[in-house]
């Protein structure tokens, strides 16, 4: 018999007036009631309810007791209907790991867009490039742009990460407008210093992929700061096309090459087996899908 269900009964064989019409609402026997108000009686060492045949009446003790033990079940019960709910309705917190460009360009405007439909949902997104221990870090999920080296979680394919090459007006009236991919040799290349980043550059024609040589006269470790060496017009860069598409529209970078596609990379999205499926997560997942999927 545990503490919590004597105080169950206790409160309402208060509220019901007497230990029948307790025992008729919680499906016990009158003995039982009594049995579960004695117990809270012996375990305190003073008496709650004054019995008779006719009528009961709390004591001094026993009202100083009821107040706070209906206060208890409630908050029982509003937490039990919490973590019930949890399962059906998206609530909490989610942690989210993303590489610079992808989070900041395209992921922070998409958990806002999640926030805003499911607003009992809050995020912790974290933005980075070096390497991270996504379990030491408790992260619910990843999005991964290249190849996969842990098989051991659940991958969400996405749609390519597309890039795009291009230059400022100032760098190609001084250099010139490279009109083959060989061209690239003889022209300022810039690079992301980073293990996803190659010193050779993969376009996609209709007979496959060709692999161009480049000299990077600079890397830089961050796209924002790339596409802003290349608007300077230091020289060509190849970066995500969500990055540079503002500028490209607005003309302050020129796509080169447009019969010649940067080859995309992969882009996963990525949870954890172990991690029960909530509510909250299986709503992120199904947006992200939604949002970034094929």
């Amino acid at each position: 018999m545990g503490q919590l269900e004597s105080i169950a009964v206790f409160v309402k064989a208060v509220e019901r007036g007497s230990f029948a019409a307790a025992a008729e609402e919680l499906r016990l026997t009158g003995t039982m009631v009594g049995h579960h108000v004695r117990t809270l009686e012996k375990r305190l060492g003073t008496t709650l309810l004054n019995r008779t045949t006719r009528r009961q009446n709390l004591t001094e003790a026993g009202r100083l007791y009821y107040e706070p033990c209906k206060r208890i079940l409630l908050e029982v019960a509003d937490a039990q209907s919490d973590v019930a709910d949890i399962q059906f309705i998206p609530r909490g917190r989610l942690k989210v790991w993303s590489q610079v460009t992808f989070g900041v360009h395209a992921l922070t405007p998409a958990c806002a867009d999640f926030i805003a439909s499911n607003p009992k949902v809050s995020i912790d997104l974290v933005v980075c490039d070096r390497p991270i221990d996504r379990i030491k870090e408790e992260f619910d999920v990843l999005f991964c742009i290249g190849d996969l080296e842990d098989s051991s979680l659940i991958v969400h394919g996405l749609r390519p990460y597309a890039s795009v090459i291009c230059a400022a007006p100032d760098y190609l009236k001084k250099n010139g407008v490279p009109l083959q991919p060989a061209d690239l040799s003889r022209h300022v290349c810039l690079g992301l210093a980073h293990p996803i980043a190659s010193k050779e550059w993969r376009l996609e024609v209709p007979q496959g992929t060709i692999v161009i040589p480049v000299s990077l006269a600079m890397t830089i470790n961050n796209g924002e700061a790339l596409r802003k060496a290349a608007l300077s017009g230091l020289g060509i860069v190849m970066q995500p096309e969500m990055l540079l598409a503002n500028d490209i529209e607005a003309g302050r970078l020129v796509p080169l090459f447009e019969e010649y596609t940067p080859a995309p990379k992969a882009m996963h999205m990525l949870t954890f087996p172990l991690k029960r499926p909530t509510a909250k997560l299986r709503a992120f997942i199904d947006f992200a899908r939604a949002r970034f999927g094929h």
